[in-house]
């Protein structure tokens, strides 16, 4: 044994080779922590010590490569300084750069993921051999910062700039094929004869078929391309990534002026441009609110497989009701491996349910994500039917039928009777109390609420809902189906509205007040889409449809009066009288036209204006300040309310449920995290300043005594 650590071992394999061995103990996956870079120092040391040795592979003990740096970790080393930051980064490079010049060749053996640092690791080496399902990649920029152990610098290098700027701004991860054909690696290897294809290379190298010298020297030199090449490519993918990113993520550009900064230096130097550049970053509010929701995402899938121990397997599903939402799910479950039978009480909702299905696939096909064949045999694990036939053999129901207190309640006592008395029933409601759709029920222990947000194929939130009566074992099934089928679900209490739709609303709220004060609803608009909302709220009520948004609004009033009954017309309300439901219509606030691809556009509509007319009280040009203060104050202030009142677990839930569910600007890390940003001191001034507006605008004496005491929701 050359070395033994407990993140790394090095032995002698054959013919004076070593191998050095990833496998960090008590982890399922390997990953860049500290103990790991200090390992692969020591282990280095060892080799260079070594005098007979001809060669090193690099492989992996665990199924995954290497997938990443330790994000744990990161957040204590972005609150030092930048100098701190850029020494750090310069220490993990010296140890990767030792590996780069050890006196023999080098491969690495990528058996499965290989991500940031663990990629970098790859690049280090001469040759890397990779697995046919292996994945490598860059994703850095997914957390506001970009490559910082050698990336930048030695990918642009080795597969051009073009393909570098399109692996390290894209943050995807690349498969074999895509990776070979680029030259981010030499060969495609099957699992099991990775290692002996690197020790091929080896020998190929010591018996001078190779240059593996020449290749080194390749990527630790200067970026080949005059000062035109260099200008042209560099200026050119500058305008085309940003215009893609937008100003509210500028990791990407930044990678690209790093890039451009250190084409025409040697590996050295080029290093301290990229570990500056890397520390940047690091300190942006964008990075910090990006790895808060990466440890976030990571605490949710915490909580899931938790509940997944107390499951009940889900071999067979239902969904009653087909039409396009009803479609959705089936075909979310079919394409995930669940089979699922699609109920509904006629041929025009089934016709529908697997034209939506169909069309799913149709576009899976189309960007050769799947083939005809695959499409098939998705399309047969979804079962239509008019009856309850093979109900005796449903694991688990998904009621989605129209959103009405008494038909969802007669339906669901009527499959009740239809499914075991161990099968689970869920209701997809949006705002309907779970307790109310189990007052009728003969085992409401096994009810709760599955709440899948539209589009069900894009929308990555599911609300798993936990009535008074719902045992652990139905919210546990229900939380397995949602993640078997490839959604991320959020267990939250009942209350009307539960968490999304009881947030979301108070915004809608505070978008009313501002046109009954005679804001211009497309400045609204404009002003929070530069906030960061992929819509403004105006456009967001017209694609949500002005009825349902009217039911829901009627449903959030009836169950907190206080705050979310409005003591005047609103212009939700004068679109809603006007036969004007937005997008499923062709009229809303805006009117919607085709556009020549097919698709749907927003088109100003001036009778929008005279409509709204008698419900708004003169004319506001108001700042853009007040705009955000009067449209996000309620809705921070409601998510607050609803982690008070245990509707939610905890601030990470809250937080995740707002990206996932609304489209919560995802830069600025969610509503808590929001609030945590400005301080909470500071939040509750700008709240006081708009008390005027009612109950929504007043924070809890909670929250003050967070404002007086310096608390954090993130600690």
């Amino acid at each position: 044994m050359i070395y033994e650590g407990k993140a790394i071992t090095v032995k002698e394999i054959e013919g004076g080779i070593a191998q050095l061995d990833f496998d960090l103990q008590g982890e399922s996956v390997n990953k860049f922590n500290r103990l790991t870079i200090e390992e692969l120092h020591a282990a280095t040391d060892a080799l260079k010590a070594q005098k007979k040795l001809k060669g090193l592979v690099i492989t992996s003990s665990k199924d995954s490569f290497i997938v990443g740096a330790d994000i744990n970790e990161f957040t204590d080393l972005f609150a030092g300084s930048e100098e701190d930051l850029v020494a750090n980064n310069l220490r993990a490079n010296a140890i990767f750069s030792a590996v780069e010049d050890l006196p023999f060749p080098t491969v690495t053996a990528i058996n499965g993921i290989a991500l940031g640092g663990g990629f970098e690791m790859c690049l280090a080496t001469d040759y890397r051999v990779m697995a046919p399902k292996a994945k490598v990649g860059l994703p850095e920029v997914k957390l506001g910062i970009f490559p910082g152990f050698g990336g930048t610098v030695r990918l642009s290098r080795l597969v051009g700039v073009d393909n570098a700027v399109e692996w390290i701004c894209g943050g995807a991860e690349n498969r074999a094929d895509a990776a070979l054909k680029t030259g981010a690696v030499d060969a495609i290897v099957e699992p099991a004869k990775l290692v002996e294809a690197a020790v091929a290379i080896i020998n190929q190298c010591n018996e001078g078929k190779l240059d593996y010298e020449a290749r080194r020297e390749e990527k630790k030199g200067k970026i080949k391309l005059n000062a035109m090449e260099s200008m042209m490519a560099f200026e050119i993918s500058k305008a085309f990534v940003g215009g893609k990113a937008g100003k509210n993520y500028p990791a990407p550009v930044e990678a690209i002026k790093v890039m451009q900064k250190h084409a025409g230096l040697t590996r050295d130097k080029a290093i301290e441009v990229e570990a500056k550049g890397f520390a940047k970053m690091a300190k942006t509010n964008v990075a910090a609110c990006l790895v808060g929701l990466f440890l976030n995402d990571q605490e949710l899938k915490k909580k899931a497989k938790a509940w997944e121990k107390e499951a009940s397997d889900v071999k067979l599903a239902a969904v009653l009701g087909a039409g396009i939402m009803g479609g959705g799910i089936a075909y979310q479950s079919a394409l995930k491996g669940t089979p699922i039978i699609m109920k509904d009480i006629n041929q025009d909702g089934i016709a529908l349910g697997l034209k939506e299905a169909k069309k799913q696939l149709t576009k899976r096909v189309d960007k050769g994500r799947m083939n005809a064949g695959q499409m098939a045999d998705v399309l047969n694990s979804i079962t239509p039917t008019l009856n309850y036939g093979d109900f005796k053999n449903v694991d688990l129901v998904v009621e989605a039928v129209v959103e009405n207190p008494k038909v969802k309640d007669a339906v669901l006592c009527e499959v009740e009777e239809m499914t075991r008395d161990d099968a689970i029933l869920t209701s997809n409601t949006s705002t309907i109390s779970i307790d109310l759709l189990a007052k009728n029920l003969k085992r409401p222990e096994n009810f709760c609420g599955m709440h899948f947000f539209n589009p069900v194929p894009m929308m990555p939130l599911v609300e798993v809902i936990r009535g008074k009566k719902t045992s652990d074992r139905a919210i546990a099934t229900t939380v397995a189906y949602a993640k078997a089928i490839g959604k991320t679900p959020i267990v939250v209490n009942d209350c009307p509205g539960f968490l999304v739709n009881r947030v979301l609303f108070p915004y809608f709220g505070g978008f009313s007040g501002l046109i009954r004060d005679g804001a211009d609803f497309q400045k609204v608009d404009k002003v929070m889409e530069k906030f960061g909302w992929p819509m403004g709220p105006a456009y967001l009520l017209d694609v949500v449809g002005m009825d349902t948004a009217k039911h829901a609004n009627d449903v959030m009033a009836e169950g907190f009066p206080e705050r979310m009954k409005a003591d005047y017309k609103s212009a939700v309300e004068v679109m809603f009288e006007n036969d004007r439901y937005g997008q499923k219509n062709e009229k809303g606030f805006y009117k919607y036209e085709l556009d020549r691809k097919g698709k749907q556009k927003k088109v100003v509509d001036e009778e929008t204006y005279k409509l709204i007319e008698p419900v708004v009280q003169g004319k506001n040009d108001f700042s853009d300040e007040d705009i955000i203060a009067r449209m996000m104050l309620p809705l921070c202030l409601e998510t607050v309310r609803c982690l008070e009142d245990g509707i939610v677990a905890g601030p990470a839930d809250a937080d995740m449920g707002l990206i996932f569910g609304i489209g919560f600007p995802p830069f600025r890390g969610g509503a808590l995290r929001y609030i945590d940003d400005m301080g909470a001191d500071m939040f509750v001034e700008l709240a006081d300043k708009f008390a005027d507006l009612g109950p929504l605008y007043h924070p809890t004496e909670k929250l003050r005594e967070m404002a007086r005491t310096g608390e954090k929701f993130f600690g």
